[in-house]
């Protein structure tokens, strides 16, 4: 997002080692590092005319890529663990953790706004918190929506929307949208085996399997 002018400014420095202080008219001299960083498609947007390629090939001296927080999941419960002791410490709050249900709906949140979006909800629950170990009251509805007891997951198969409780067994999850598309298709094996994506011969064998069961 830096303006074309300001990149114009920023090579100066890096290809001649000089500038001058704003509102100055005195050349200064300077020998620095530089390590810079973006959330940008830097290509894209030299393609776009955005962003000078002669300065994104200075800068680009060694490049380090930093998967988002979604792909590196193992490292949530570490960074929870690192803020919970440093907002606790700096609000002066007797926190001393968040429950296994907490832990487990950070992890399998996907955290669009990275690991800042991660320390915030964490400073947050630390602030608000009122128990030793803060728990799914304590995080936004956005991360904990699908992760209480009693939450549903919501299957959409063509105009119907089947509410199946969060732990029923795989199985009976199964079976039930199996018969939803069955009823959708009006019986039709080969339709529905069509809209889930499967082969006709497994939609008859999981309504055996279903059958087997009953008896």
């Amino acid at each position: 997002d830096m303006p074309m002018a300001l990149q114009a400014k920023i090579l100066r420095v890096l290809q001649e080692g000089e500038f001058e202080r704003l509102g100055g008219n005195e050349t200064l001299k300077v020998d620095v590092r530089i390590i810079a960083a973006t959330n940008q498609d830097l290509q894209t947007a030299i393609a776009e005319r955005r962003f000078r390629e002669d300065l994104y090939y200075r800068l680009n001296v060694i490049s380090i890529h930093v998967p988002p927080l979604r792909d590196r999941r193992g490292d949530i419960p570490l960074l929870i663990g690192h803020f919970t002791q440093r907002y606790a410490a700096k609000n002066n709050q007797p926190v001393s953790g968040f429950s296994r249900e907490a832990v487990e709906a950070m992890s399998n949140y996907d955290w669009p706004g990275n690991i800042r979006e991660l320390e915030n909800a964490v400073e947050r629950a630390v602030i608000l918190g009122r128990d030793e170990v803060l728990t799914l009251d304590d995080l936004p509805p956005s991360i904990t929506q699908g992760s209480r007891p009693g939450d549903e997951e919501h299957i959409e198969a063509g105009s119907r929307v089947i509410s199946i409780p969060v732990g029923t067994p795989l199985a009976e999850v199964e079976q039930r949208v199996i018969l939803e598309t069955l009823r959708e298709t009006g019986g039709d094996k080969s339709a529905a085996a069509r809209q889930l994506g499967i082969a006709t011969r497994t939609v008859y064998r999981k309504l055996e399997q279903a059958e087997n069961l009953k008896s």
